[in-house]
């Protein structure tokens, strides 16, 4: 008899994480490899957060807290929202949790029940579906595909919603194209959620300062304000901040929906890290002068590596809006051999190949729902992508 949970069947471990712990096992056993697997800012956290942990620790602010959240990040929370996204909450209507995945998960699992569905456009985040899974739903992927920029059109949405809709998940700047949608584009995607009153908004905008060429993001209660009943607003400190090991992630929305999130939290974790919760404070009252500098080498790397792909016969690379990914097609290239004797039959197989005869890591398609094509984290050093894609180039000119 299985000693494990049924529902564990129905989901799989992160590919994300998969692929970078095979590239650190490789480069532990000598190989020469470069991981563009994973995403997470290469910047250090900017001084004046570190600062403000270290002397969250020297106060002694080491203590529990508040189940979801210490009031002063909450607060800042709240003026976050209003100063970036002319969006009015109260504290009761934050919650903070370890990072944005335990958000979506506690949301999730608070809301559904066996049956109910969750739309989920492709490409997508690999964790949605597979929290979907966890929580008893059932992930309804709608395809978004390179003929679109990668964003779900109005018709695709109608077409996927059904009277079992529960949420739909909506990501800008999206992990793993970087594909934004402009305030026209979501207006009419809003427009489409007023016909569909059952179906919550659950909108990641972890990617919200992370935009290039002038790109202005949006959010969708914002966009649509009377949605602002039924949007969960979820964000958090890791990308822009450079705080992915901090473990900080936060959302606003209706008051009932944060209470339940509340109670599932008090069972698992109960409060974030406190140290990180006073980081946090400073990293969103504090001054933001960093992101625009970031900003533009991210800029800069993304150009290099569209270009450098872009090169290659067989692979297609739109120009993403913001995050830190390119997500190339590589229609171009199935059905045809390696020079280390490997059949590209799929984008698996192609990252596969790459990882074993040139040391390069990067995720295959598959892994957020849309193939076949492959993502790469321009999260690293100029000379780390130059060097990663010079030998992507190598090896698409020995298929044969």
């Amino acid at each position: 008899m299985s000693r494990l949970s049924a529902t564990l069947s129905r989901v799989k471990p992160s590919p994300t994480i998969a692929v970078t712990t095979k590239a650190q096992e490789l480069k532990a056993a000598g190989r020469d490899v470069i991981g563009l697997g994973a995403g997470e800012p290469d910047f250090p956290t900017p001084a004046h957060i570190r600062a403000a942990g270290i002397r969250a620790i020297e106060e002694g602010r080491t203590k529990y807290t508040a189940v979801d959240g210490i009031p002063e990040l909450k607060a800042a929370i709240c003026a976050k929202f209003k100063r970036d996204n002319r969006l009015d909450y109260t504290p009761a209507q934050v919650s903070v949790a370890s990072g944005g995945k335990q958000i979506l998960y506690n949301a999730l699992m608070a809301t559904l029940n066996p049956g109910d569905e969750v739309l989920i456009p492709a490409p997508y985040w690999v964790s949605y579906p597979d929290m979907v899974l966890l929580a008893g739903g059932e992930p309804v992927i709608a395809p978004a595909g390179i003929e679109t920029g990668f964003k779900l059109t109005p018709e695709a949405l109608e077409a996927a919603i059904t009277p079992k809709t529960r949420w739909f998940i909506f990501n800008s700047p999206s992990n793993p194209t970087g594909a934004g949608y402009t305030w026209d584009e979501l207006k009419a995607l809003t427009d489409v959620l007023l016909r569909h009153p059952h179906v919550m908004i659950m909108t990641d905008d972890m990617y919200e300062h992370l935009a290039y060429d002038g790109f202005e993001f949006c959010t969708p209660a914002q966009v649509e304000p009377a949605l602002y009943d039924r949007t969960l607003t979820c964000n958090g400190v890791s990308k822009a901040y450079c705080m992915t090991g901090w473990r900080i992630g936060y959302a606003a929305g209706p008051q009932d929906l944060i209470a339940a999130m509340r109670k599932i939290q008090s069972q698992s974790t109960s409060n974030p890290c406190t140290i990180s919760q006073w980081a946090a404070v400073e990293a969103l009252n504090g001054s933001h002068d960093f992101i625009a500098e970031n900003n533009t080498v991210f800029a800069r790397r993304r150009d290099l590596v569209v270009k450098m792909l872009n090169e290659v016969e067989g692979i297609d690379c739109p120009t993403p809006n913001g995050a830190f990914y390119v997500y190339p097609s590589i229609a171009g290239l199935i059905g045809k051999t390696s020079a280390g004797g490997a059949k590209i039959t799929d984008d698996e197989a192609f990252a596969t190949a790459l990882l074993e005869e040139t040391g390069v890591a990067v995720v295959f398609g598959a892994a957020f729902g849309l193939s076949p094509n492959f993502r790469i984290s321009y999260a690293t050093s100029d000379e780390a992508l130059k060097e990663a894609c010079t030998r992507i180039q190598t090896f698409c000119k020995g298929l044969s």
